[in-house]
């Protein structure tokens, strides 16, 4: 069951509410259509009930606000637009990873593509999906934590009339299983058809609440939409042999010479044209809405009181005045039929303010945030292979280039670690650590530029357990990054000149220095790129390490403090009883790069990023806040997880 009461959204630029003291009840087991024109505020109602967007009132489920439920996911699931995954990824991998994020086993993903129809489309990527298959999609992302609510934003909007048809079945199927479905639609056939109740917004108020049977009998008026090149003498046939004392026949001018004819069915208007010899170019069945505008001086419609509402003709050209048998007198009470909500909060008084605030829900992550990311790395684009074949390459190029330079076959004579990882003198870093820095930018820049996690959100989540995962992932493909490298210079050097590199005594451990290094650099563009959202500026902060921020490290070394600071890894050396580095085989090298100004420099960038990524993580949320309050820019309130409208 789901109960929403005195959902009001906050008030923006100057306009009003686009919902205002939205109550209502949808029981379980039933389809629910928020009905109303573009603008009436059915997407912002659902906003609200997802605690996507601020304001007051408050939603329940099953007598929890969203907020309380330990699993969101595995209560309520949502379509709100169409599917945000990688357009290279294919429909069973988005399916599994995202299977990973709400906590359910990868054969629930496979079991979804078979119910919803796509199973023979598994393969297919994103980007190769028709419109229709993709909102096939979209529900089965909803439905993969096997949710008891569920809420959609026009669902069927654009689609054709058959697939329409099948995506209705698939709600009533769920309607039948227990599962309480809301829908927002403009299309008063659709909600008079495929749902049980009707429920209609007019400038973000309930102004009725309506079984589907009552609406379509008292606001849906068929009519026969009519496309003849004789429709003047076509118009004169009908009213004049077709009107009886009995059945009055209307017949309204449309938009582009069409008919639309009041009080009769397409089968006499076929037979009529027969007879006097009159070509139709369509004839169609149709239905046409009576407008329904709340009284002078009625509120809303609430548990405690009924909305006086008076059934009037549209004003569009198209409208007829209507039957007496189809609309009730001017001034007819329309019921609002809901339950008391005694275990619910109840709305305020009218003289008083209405329900309480209703804050913007903090984002959830992933519940395996692990696998999670496992499924994200191994799918979608292509730019993580790339990144690694043109990083082999830079780094074997360098390796050449090095070794030539010292001489042709004497390798020896060119310096041996230098050589083994690629580092022309071009470079700010090797090739190993730019590569690491950019997968590690990629990690994060990818959930921005397509967020699957909260696709209606456009943010993503900013958790420690999703960091830490991205970071895990980033150290095992640095690692084998480092390694790839490594095997494939000594390999290019061997076959290029034929002599095996010349190994220092300490070169072991330099080179895990360096992997050390590699590391720090995919440290350094995950975090950089979680906290700016994007990933060229986490590419950015990486390379700003090596030429920005270790030269002015460098410049300051002369100081007193900083000399102190530079001594550091060497006092650490004395204590432990480390020989320093050129001694022989110890662990000194380890401590090489650390104790250079490059070392201090990443170091103290991935000491800075990580401090303010946490910070965000912990503060996101108050600071969000007063930033809307502020008015700040929407760029500068994703960064805090803090969506704006």
């Amino acid at each position: 069951m789901i109960q929403a009461v005195g959902l009001t959204s906050r008030p923006r630029g100057g306009r009003p509410p686009a919902v205002r003291d939205l109550t209502f009840e949808v029981d379980a087991g039933t389809v629910t259509a928020l009905l109303g024109e573009p603008g009436a505020g059915k997407t912002a109602a659902l906003r609200l009930m997802l605690q996507l967007d601020s304001g007051r009132g408050i939603a329940l489920y099953d007598g929890r606000p969203l907020s309380r439920l330990t699993a969101p996911a595995r209560e309520v699931g949502a379509v709100l637009g169409d599917v945000a995954g990688h357009p290279a990824r294919t429909v069973l991998a988005h399916l599994r990873m995202l299977a990973a994020a709400v906590g359910v086993p990868a054969a629930r993903a496979d079991a979804l593509l078979t119910h919803v129809g796509l199973d023979a489309l598994a393969d297919d990527r994103l980007d190769a999906l028709s419109l229709s298959m993709d909102r096939r999609l979209g529900l089965a992302t909803a439905l993969l934590g096997q949710p008891h609510s569920l809420l959609l934003d026009d669902p069927v909007r654009d689609l054709p009339r058959r697939e329409a048809a099948f995506y209705y079945a698939l709600l009533r199927e769920l309607a039948a299983a227990g599962v309480c479905v809301v829908l927002a639609t403009a299309q008063p056939r659709v909600a008079a058809h495929f749902a049980d109740r009707v429920l209609t917004l007019r400038a973000g108020r309930l102004v009725a609440d309506e079984e589907a049977d009552d609406f379509a009998r008292l606001r849906l008026r068929p009519c026969v939409i009519i496309r003849t090149p004789q429709s003047e003498r076509f118009a004169s046939y009908l009213t004049r042999q077709a009107s009886t004392p009995e059945r009055r026949i209307e017949v309204v001018r449309r938009d582009g010479g069409a008919l639309a004819v009041y009080g009769t069915d397409s089968a006499a208007v076929g037979e009529l044209a027969y007879r006097n010899g009159i070509l139709l170019h369509q004839l169609t069945d149709s239905s046409h809405e009576s407008a329904l505008t709340a009284a002078p001086g009625a509120s809303a419609a609430t548990p405690a009181a009924t909305a006086t509402a008076t059934l009037e003709p549209a004003t569009d050209t198209a409208a007829g005045p209507a039957d007496a048998g189809d609309t009730p007198p001017a001034g007819t009470r329309i019921p609002a039929p809901l339950a008391s909500l005694d275990a619910a909060p109840g709305p305020a008084p009218d003289d008083g303010p209405l329900a309480g605030p209703l804050r913007r829900r903090w984002l959830p992550g992933p519940a395996h945030p692990l696998r999670y990311e496992l499924r994200r790395a191994a799918s979608g684009s292509r730019l993580p292979r790339v990144a690694a074949a043109g990083t082999l390459a830079v780094s074997v190029a360098g390796a050449a280039l090095l070794a030539h330079s010292a001489g042709g076959s004497a390798v020896s004579d060119a310096p041996a670690v230098r050589m083994l990882t690629g580092w022309a003198p071009v470079l700010p870093l090797p090739p190993a650590a730019i590569g690491a820095g950019l997968l590690g930018a990629h990690a994060f820049g990818q959930e921005f530029s397509f967020p699957s996690l909260t696709p209606a959100v456009g943010a993503v989540p900013r958790r420690l357990g999703l960091l830490f995962a991205k970071l895990a992932v980033s150290t095992a493909v640095a690692l084998l990054l480092f390694t790839a490298v490594l095997l494939a210079d000594a390999t290019a050097l061997l076959v290029l000149f034929g002599d095996v590199v010349d190994m220092p005594a300490d070169g072991g451990l330099q080179l895990l220095s360096w992997a050390g290094v590699t590391v720090g650099c995919a440290w350094t563009g995950v975090l950089a790129a979680g906290l700016f959202t994007s990933a060229s500026l986490g590419l950015a902060a990486v390379l700003t390490v090596p030429v920005a921020v270790a030269p002015g490290i460098h410049a300051l070394a002369d100081t007193g403090a900083v000399r102190r600071l530079g001594e550091l890894p060497l006092q650490l050396m004395r204590v432990l009883h480390i020989p320093r580095p050129g001694s022989g085989l110890h662990l000194g090298g380890v401590f090489g790069v650390p104790a250079q100004p490059f070392g201090h420099a990443l170091v103290l960038s991935l000491g800075a990023l990580l401090g303010a990524y946490v910070l965000t993580a912990g503060r996101a949320r108050s600071l969000g806040r007063v930033l809307e309050r502020s008015g700040c820019p929407s760029f500068v309130r994703k960064v805090f997880n803090s969506p704006g409208e």
